[in-house]
């Protein structure tokens, strides 16, 4: 179909739709089944089984395979049968635990996917962009990635950036009113919007004609499956760890497997051993944990208002040094209160005895294009600035539809950056007039002219330094500032931006307050207490900036202006960075500039951004933050995360819980490789002294399914530490394995190994008897590498001061371990299956007392310190303690 060619009402009529009223929804939803979802990608659906056919086919579970198949000749039937049930069992628990954290990642994709707002029956309704059907009615914005390919009803002003269709570098103007040949190009269908451009002036509405894989975009190049987002850095290093570490436990199993042959042991129990060992110590397990630390450390921050869209940035969050944050609704509340203005030659606060001038209010409101957007009373406006606005002129008296009968909407310019203004061109009495609203230095610099009670002035220097200082001391009681001007167009001016805002009358100033959100102030001390720099960059006036960032407790000794920074070369402004906190009227350049600068420094950034003009900033940074309210499509895709609240505390809790799963990685990892350690180590010394194996092969294949289950299942769910935002930021270039790391690993399986060993060769030469002294051995693994995981759950802090019931899963996991002990030790079939007997009383008093000495001695290093600690404190306080200093509550 060509719908370029065709006209407005041939349109509507082919679609069934209505250009004012949309579609309703029972018709949309009917739409949906018979044209699909509004997808270019098929997406990967996360599947249990499909994960479980991938775990079957691990070289691993291959391994234990084997094991078994081994048994069913070597040995009996029913250790085969039990081999194939732990297979089983162990499966189960890696592809739940893979599937928990894929499923997570998944939803959070679904969480952070574009939305779209369409009018249905007449009202506009927010829907995923995905549920956009054929015979929509868009509504269109600056910064909106456009999800389908559409014929336009009405536009404003309205350019589109094309380039990943047409490969033009310029931004497409677009006119909904013409109608063009059968034969136009794509790159000339002016009347035309296509999926995948972007929006990056002016507004309008259009009709949605084509959607999914049937647009322009899905003909050039279709995608038949969604890109796999890249492993992280830390995924990367452990899986070439783990690649390691595998030539590791296969050199050791091998030994096990040739110093038993040569002591003398049955060859086929000491293959079916040196097998089974291989596969309990080789670390197949750690790129699992690594994930399921991340994704669902991921999807819990989303339950607190942040999106992580890459699992990258989840794994940057600790390492962050330095948060660049916008002003404008993520410190402030982003609701707005009119509450001053200046008119003729006064300053005056609404409320007081003077009425806000008529001729101010009717400005505001055609400068703001208010007027377009209100149907009747009870309109809602979705800029707070306008809705401000909006409801002084009702309180006031004004009769908006009288207004906006009088005055017809003919083209508009979008505020950017770098005019500072936006400006709406209105019909009135067959004259064309501009109103523009912005800036207050911008309006005046554009201005000619003053408003004065009778009438329009020249615009003196004198006029224009006294406007200066009234801005500034306007700007200083923090309220934020709106100029207002405008201007008769003459006959036959070009209506271009350039030319239209130019000669204006200035009006007056509207002055608004946006409180600080009051959660804010204590976020901002936390990350400072973290070692974390806050800067604020926003393009509000200094003083404004300079007054809300005191109040939120941002440094203010210098303050940058986007002007100063222009001047500075990039060593100059990288030092200034150095004792600079706040940046005013800045651009996204300039943004730009100081976030690749801060890198420079050697800084970890996350920064905030909202507009089409900070991409840039944002993909600069190791962390963009987008917002979710305000933010337009092309921020939220360039942005790592996502804050559904656009509140400035999401960032500081997103860093904490950032923190927390870099730590609980960390002792995740900690504990496995103990393990992994201890289990190797037990095996080594009793063939060096002539003595049989302390575990029979499936007794290993037990362990190792305890122990994955605690390192990827319990690690996880550990709450953070009390230091956890009162420590400086983990460097990101340090290795994962440090050398106090190692050290920590080792000197665990020390412990776990001494239980082990003294266990099994004081019940060998005691009373000679293997099983015994096997079932001994498994009694002190099983109750040793409980005791180690409690101790392993913080580095500093002591148990009973991060409390022994505050992991649920851990405790879940540590009953499970203590009854099947119990179980395999008393329960005649599970004896026979497991190689196990029962054990005198004397022996799990043993038992028992050895596994908590080998491993609660860490606990008790941990209180020592911790008194020592508290106690230089206390001194430290009683020394600097001043009871007549100011700083003193």
């Amino acid at each position: 179909m060509e719908w370029h060619s065709l006209k407005l009402q041939e349109i509507v009529q082919q679609l069934k739709t209505d250009p004012k009223q949309g579609l309703d929804d029972a018709e949309a939803k009917r739409r949906l089944e018979k044209f699909g979802a509004n997808l270019l990608v098929e997406e990967r659906e996360v599947s249990f089984f499909g994960i479980a056919r991938e775990e079957l086919t691990e070289p691993m579970i291959l391994l234990l395979l084997a094991v078994g198949v081994l048994y069913s000749f070597w040995g009996e039937l029913r250790d085969a049968l039990t081999i194939l049930g732990i297979i089983l069992t162990i499966v189960s628990v890696e592809v739940w635990s893979e599937f928990r954290a894929k499923r997570s990642i998944a939803a959070l994709k679904r969480l952070a996917s574009p939305s779209t707002v369409v009018v249905r029956e007449g009202r506009p309704k927010e829907i995923p962009t995905s549920e956009l059907v054929p015979g929509d009615l868009m509504l269109l914005k600056v910064g909106q990635r456009i999800p389908a390919d559409a014929r336009l009803v009405e536009s404003y002003g309205l350019q589109v950036d094309e380039s990943s269709l047409t490969g033009e570098s310029f931004p497409i103007p677009k006119d909904a009113n013409v109608i063009l040949p059968k034969e136009t190009e794509i790159a000339d269908r002016k009347n035309m919007i296509f999926a995948g451009t972007v929006v990056i002036k002016g507004r309008g509405k259009a009709i949605v004609v084509t959607t999914g894989s049937k647009t322009e975009l899905g003909r050039v190049g279709k995608l038949a499956q969604e890109i796999k987002e890249p492993k992280t850095p830390l995924q990367v290093a452990m899986k070439q760890l783990s690649g390691s570490l595998v030539w590791i436990a296969l050199f050791f199993s091998g030994l096990v497997l040739v110093l038993g042959i040569i002591r003398g042991l049955p060859w086929k129990q000491m293959v079916l051993i040196g097998l089974s060992l291989a596969f309990a110590t080789i670390p197949e397990e750690m790129p699992i944990i690594i994930t399921m630390v991340l994704g669902l450390g991921a999807y819990a921050l989303s339950k607190k208002h942040a999106l992580v869209k890459r699992l990258r940035a989840a794994e940057t969050l600790g390492s962050v040094t330095v948060i660049a944050t916008d002003k404008t609704g993520t410190i402030t509340q982003n609701r707005l209160i009119m509450v001053s203005f200046y008119f003729d030659d006064k300053i005056s606060q609404i409320g007081s005895s003077r009425e806000v001038p008529r001729k101010l209010l009717e400005t505001a409101l055609l400068a703001g294009g208010i007027l377009t957007e209100v149907e009747d009373e009870k309109t809602s406006l979705g800029n707070p600035l306008e809705t401000a606005i909006l409801e002084v002129a009702q309180n006031t008296g004004i009769n908006v539809q009288e207004i906006q009968s009088g005055y017809t909407l003919r083209n508009e310019f979008s505020f950017d950056n770098t005019r500072k203004i936006a400006s709406y061109i209105y019909e009135h009495d067959k004259n064309l007039y501009v109103f523009s609203s912005g800036a207050p230095e911008a309006v005046l610099e554009r201005s000619i002219k003053i408003w004065k009670s009778h009438g329009e002035l020249d615009l003196s220097a004198e006029d224009r330094e006294k406007l200066g200082e009234i801005i500034s001391e306007m700007a200083s009681r923090g309220w934020r500032l709106l100029g207002l001007g405008y201007r008769k167009i003459p006959e036959k001016e070009r209506l271009s931006a350039g030319d239209v805002e130019r000669n204006m009358v200035f009006v007056g100033i509207v002055g608004f307050v946006d409180p600080p959100r009051s959660e804010v102030r204590e976020a901002i001390r936390s990350c400072h207490e973290a070692g974390i720099r806050v800067v604020m960059i926003t393009g509000d006036h200094p003083d404004t900036a300079k007054a809300i960032a005191a109040e939120v407790g941002i440094n203010t000794t210098r303050v940058l202006s986007g002007v100063n920074i222009s001047k500075m070369s990039d060593e100059e402004l990288k030092e200034a960075l150095k004792t600079t906190f706040v940046f005013a009227r800045t651009t996204p350049e300039h943004k730009l500039r100081i976030v690749r600068l801060l890198r420079e420094l050697g800084e970890i950034v996350a920064v905030t951004g909202d507009g089409i003009n900070d991409a840039p900033a944002l993909k600069e940074a190791e962390i963009g933050i987008a917002m979710g309210i305000r933010g337009t499509d092309i921020a939220k895709e360039t942005a790592d995360m996502i804050l559904t609240d656009d509140n400035f505390a999401t960032v500081a809790t997103a860093v904490r819980e950032g923190r927390k799963m870099y730590d609980n990685l960390r002792k995740g990892v900690r504990y496995y490789l103990a393990c992994k350690v201890a289990l190797v180590s037990s095996f080594l010394l009793p063939l060096l002294l002539g003595v049989p194996p302390p575990f029979a092969p499936i007794q290993i294949i037990v362990l190792e399914l305890f122990m994955d289950l605690a390192a990827s299942a319990t690690f996880v769910a550990e709450p953070e530490e009390s230091d956890v935002m009162v420590r400086p930021p983990h460097n990101p270039k340090e290795k994962f394995m440090t050398r106090a790391m190692q050290n920590s690993i080792f000197i665990s399986a020390l412990g776990l190994f001494i239980a082990v060993s003294v266990s099994y060769l004081f019940h060998w030469y005691k009373s000679y008897s293997l099983v015994q002294a096997q079932t001994a051995a498994f009694a002190a693994w099983m109750l040793g590498h409980i005791f180690l995981a409690f101790n392993l759950r913080s580095e500093k802090e002591p148990l009973y001061q991060i409390g022994f019931l505050s992991n649920k899963p851990m405790l879940v996991w540590t009953t499970t371990v203590v009854l099947a002990l119990l179980l395999s030790t008393n329960v005649t079939p599970l004896q026979e299956s497991l190689k196990t007997t029962s054990l005198p009383e004397e022996s799990w008093a043993l038992v028992l007392g050895i596994a908590i000495a080998t491993t609660f001695w860490m606990e008790a290093k941990k209180a020592v310190q911790s008194a020592i600690t508290k106690k230089r404190k206390n001194r430290e306080f009683k020394t600097s303690f001043k009871p007549n200093s100011p700083h003193f509550p």
